[in-house]
């Protein structure tokens, strides 16, 4: 690694303001408002796979009925994941579930670096939410024809893959059966723009995820209350 062995993919930044109109850092602040006011039994956290779900009524058939939070930012790399969760997104509450979906943006790493990011973010959450288990959603292919990017995420998951029997508590979904075609091009029916996801796209992902949720909410004890005689 460069830059005398720092991942820059695991180190938290704030997103630059580049419109001018602060949306990133008052979206940042609705969700720290959230955890004050609710309390979720399931949070998303990542980037716009995650932000746009919330606007499908797939969202509103499977998630919010487990009184599910969306802190998801069109645009985050794992960097600013890391910068929200250790400012603010995840004091006052105490999820049972945390379903984490980032990694696509982060153009200027490579995949061992994206994978790094995805780990230090799972160790934060682990010091913060030790209750919590965490789903980590696979990177999906980009793109309507092959290209290198895939082949990056791809390589991402195969990493993730292989570092999860030393992280507790974490689980890899990955979703990608049948996005990618036998000619390796992918439908806009599935992804409109080769990258975000429609209806059909997203109840591919949330159907099974729905089912992960469930399981391990199952095997999640209540917390119970200890009275003194």
């Amino acid at each position: 690694m460069s830059q005398g062995d720092t991942n820059f993919a695991a180190v938290p930044l704030a997103a630059e303001d580049l419109q001018g109109d602060d949306r990133w850092l008052s979206q940042h602040n609705r969700f720290v408002l959230d955890c004050k006011d609710k309390e979720p039994d399931v949070l998303f956290v990542g980037d716009s796979l995650v932000q746009l779900l919330q606007q499908y009524e797939i969202w509103r058939e499977l998630f919010l009925p487990l009184h599910a939070l969306n802190f998801g930012i069109g645009g985050d790399t794992t960097r600013h994941v890391l910068w929200r969760l250790q400012n603010g997104e995840l004091e006052n509450i105490r999820p049972k579930v945390i379903v984490l979906w980032v990694g696509t943006n982060n153009h200027e790493n490579s995949a061992d670096e994206v994978a790094g990011g995805v780990e230090a973010i799972i160790k934060l959450i682990n010091t913060l939410q030790p209750q919590a288990k965490i789903i980590v959603m696979a990177l999906l292919p980009r793109g309507e024809k092959p290209n290198p990017l895939r082949e990056k995420n791809a390589r991402v998951n195969q990493i993730i893959r292989s570092w999860l029997p030393r992280l507790p508590g974490v689980q890899l979904l990955d979703v990608d059966n049948g996005f990618v075609h036998s000619d390796g091009s992918i439908s806009r029916h599935d992804m409109f723009d080769f990258l975000h996801l429609t209806a059909a796209g997203y109840a591919k992902v949330c159907r099974p995820l729905h089912e992960l949720i469930m399981q391990l909410l199952e095997e999640t004890p209540e917390e119970k209350l200890v009275t003194l005689a």
